[in-house]
C-alpha cells in the first residue's frame, strides 16, 4: 500500500440551500391565516413587493432591458424538482436564516378560578376564611374538580402561616432589642395569626362547593353529581340513591342487581339513571380560557353540473406584484453606490421569487385536492361509508411530487365540501381486504360500525362477534379486537353496558 498527499478534481451537481428553499417549505405548510399573516409581514419588509389591486390584474408585457436584468439577478428555481425531491436537500435550517418573531399578544379574560374568587368575595368571609380558600381555588383544575387532597391543601397554607409567624418572631425579638418595653408589649399584644384545622378545611370546601357552577370543588365524578343533584334538591330520589349508594354498580349498568337492591323494577332504575344525563360531568369547562378555534377553508369542492370543481379559497389573500416605481428606480444604476445595487437587487430577487412561490403553492394543492376529489367521488356523492383508502405515497406517485410535499401541503389544511368543512387528512385512511378483492377504507368501516350500533335492538344489542360476522356477509374480512378498537375509538360501550330494559 503506498502512502502520501495527493490531490484530484471531480465534478458533481448538487442543490444548494438557500433560506428561500426553506421559507417555501413553510409556505407550503402554512394554513390559510398563517400564510395571509406571513404576506403581510413579507410587504412591510419587501419594498419591491405591492399591492395587486382589483383594477391592475391585468397581465403587463415586460420590456426586453427588464427580462435581461430578471435573468441575470434572478436565482432560478427548479420548482419542479425541488417539489419532486420533497425539499430534501441536505443542510441546517439555523445554517441560514433567523426568522422574526413576533410575540402573540394575549387578551386578559375572566376564567373560573376569577369566577369562583369573585363570588367569595362577596360573601361575608373573614381574611383567614379568604386566605384558605384562595388556597382551594389554586388547586381547582380546568374540569373544575379539585385536584388535591384536603390535607394536602391545608398542610399549604399552613406553610404560609408557618412563614408569616417566622417573621413576626423576628420583628418581635428586634423590636425588644432596639425599643423601649412600652413598644415590645404593643408587639406582643397584636393578633398573630395561628395554624388551620382540618375542621376549618372542610367546612372551607364546603363552601366553596356551593359556588356557582354546581359541582365545583369536587374530588371526584360521584361527588360532583351528588352536589348537583344537592342543588335540585333530588337528595330523597332514586337517581341520589343510585349515585350515593351504588355508584360501581351504576357505572357499569347493572340494572337488575339494582332492581332488587332497592325493591324496584329494572325499567325503573334505567329511568333515574337516564336522568343522570342533564348533569355536567366537568362543570368548569364552560369557563375554559381555551378559545373557539376558528377554521377557513384553504380550499372549495363545488358540484357544478355533474362535476365536482376545485377551487382555492384565496379572497382574503394578498395579491403581490413588483412595484412599478421601485422598478424605475432600479433601472437607473448610474447614480446608485455598489452597496445599493447589492441591496436592490437581493430585495428585487426575493420579490420574484415570493410571488414564485405563492403560484406555485397554488397549484401544488389543486393538483393534491384534485386527485382527491377523482378518488373519493363515491364520498362526495354517497356519504362516508363510501370512503376509499389512500396514502400520501399514491397521491404522490400519481400527481410526480415527492410523499413529503403532500404530507405538507395536507397537513392543517381544510376544504370546504358539499358533506361539511374536512380536514384533507380526512381523506387518507388505511385499508382492510375484501372478499371482491377491493380494499375498504378503515374509516368507512368506522362509520358501518356505528351505523350498525345505532339500527340494533337495544334489548338485545350486537356483540363483537356478531358485527363481525355482519361485516363478513358485506364481504369485509375483519378480526374481533379490531372491531373492539374501532368501537373504542367512536365511544360505544360493550354489548352488555348498552343493553336496555
Amino acid at each position: 500500500m503506498k502512502t502520501g498527499l495527493s490531490q484530484q478534481t471531480s465534478m458533481r451537481q448538487e442543490l444548494r440551500v438557500n433560506p428561500r428553499l426553506y421559507q417555501a417549505m413553510d409556505m407550503l405548510y402554512m394554513p390559510m391565516m398563517d400564510l395571509q399573516q406571513h404576506l403581510k409581514q413579507e410587504l412591510l419588509a419587501n419594498p419591491f413587493l405591492e399591492l395587486l389591486e382589483p383594477e391592475d390584474e391585468t397581465p403587463e408585457q415586460p420590456d426586453a432591458e427588464q427580462e435581461k436584468e430578471q435573468k441575470e439577478k434572478e436565482e432560478e428555481m427548479d420548482w419542479e424538482e425541488i417539489l419532486l425531491n420533497g425539499f430534501e436537500v441536505g443542510g441546517t435550517r439555523e445554517q441560514y436564516e433567523q426568522l422574526e418573531y413576533t410575540e402573540p399578544v394575549t387578551v386578559e379574560t375572566r376564567d373560573l378560578i376569577d369566577r369562583l374568587r369573585e363570588q367569595l368575595q362577596m360573601m361575608d368571609l373573614t381574611a383567614r376564611q379568604l386566605l384558605l380558600g384562595d388556597e382551594f381555588l389554586g388547586n381547582i383544575n380546568e374540569d373544575g374538580y379539585l385536584a388535591a387532597t384536603v390535607e394536602e391543601v391545608l398542610a399549604s397554607v399552613n406553610q404560609l402561616v408557618a412563614g408569616h409567624l417566622e417573621g413576626e418572631r423576628a420583628a418581635q425579638e428586634e423590636t425588644a432589642d432596639g425599643a423601649q418595653g412600652e413598644s415590645a408589649e404593643a408587639v406582643d399584644a397584636g393578633s398573630a395569626p395561628t395554624y388551620f384545622t382540618l375542621a376549618e378545611a372542610e367546612e372551607m370546601l364546603g363552601i366553596i362547593q356551593r359556588l356557582d357552577p354546581p359541582g365545583i370543588g369536587a374530588r371526584d365524578l360521584r361527588e360532583c353529581l351528588l352536589i348537583q343533584l344537592g342543588e335540585q334538591s333530588d337528595s330523597e330520589s332514586l337517581t341520589y340513591r343510585l349515585v350515593a349508594e351504588a355508584f360501581p354498580d351504576l357505572i357499569a349498568h347493572r340494572w337488575n342487581d339494582l332492581a332488587k337492591r332497592f325493591g324496584v323494577d329494572p325499567l325503573a332504575v334505567q329511568t333515574a339513571a337516564d336522568g343522570l344525563a342533564r348533569l355536567d360531568p366537568k362543570p368548569g369547562l364552560k369557563y375554559s380560557q381555551q378559545s373557539d378555534g376558528y377554521i377557513i377553508p384553504d380550499l372549495i369542492v363545488d358540484k357544478i353540473g355533474i362535476r365536482y370543481q376545485v377551487f382555492l379559497n384565496d379572497t382574503g389573500m394578498p395579491r403581490l406584484r413588483l412595484s412599478r416605481s421601485y422598478q424605475e428606480i432600479a433601472r437607473d444604476k448610474k447614480k446608485m453606490t455598489p452597496e445599493n445595487r447589492e441591496f436592490i437587487a437581493s430585495k428585487m430577487n426575493s420579490a420574484n421569487w415570493m410571488i414564485q412561490a405563492i403560484e406555485q403553492r397554488r397549484q401544488t394543492m389543486l393538483k393534491v385536492m384534485n386527485f382527491i376529489v377523482d378518488r373519493q367521488r363515491d364520498f362526495f356523492e354517497k356519504g362516508v361509508e363510501y370512503l376509499k383508502p389512500l396514502t400520501l405515497r399514491e397521491v404522490a406517485e400519481v400527481i410526480n411530487m415527492h410523499e413529503s410535499t403532500v404530507s405538507r401541503v395536507t397537513n392543517e389544511k381544510y376544504v370546504q365540501t358539499p358533506r361539511g368543512v374536512l380536514p384533507l387528512k380526512f381523506f387518507f385512511s388505511s385499508a382492510l381486504a375484501t372478499a371482491s378483492g377491493e380494499d375498504a377504507s378503515a374509516r368507512s368501516i368506522r362509520a358501518k360500525l356505528q351505523k350498525m350500533v345505532g339500527e340494533e335492538n337495544s334489548a338485545k344489542p350486537l356483540t363483537d362477534q356478531q358485527i363481525v360476522h355482519l361485516f363478513q356477509e358485506q364481504g369485509i374480512q375483519i378480526a374481533r379486537r379490531t372491531v373492539a378498537k374501532y368501537r373504542d375509538q367512536l365511544g360505544i360501550l360493550p354489548a352488555r353496558m348498552r343493553k336496555r330494559v
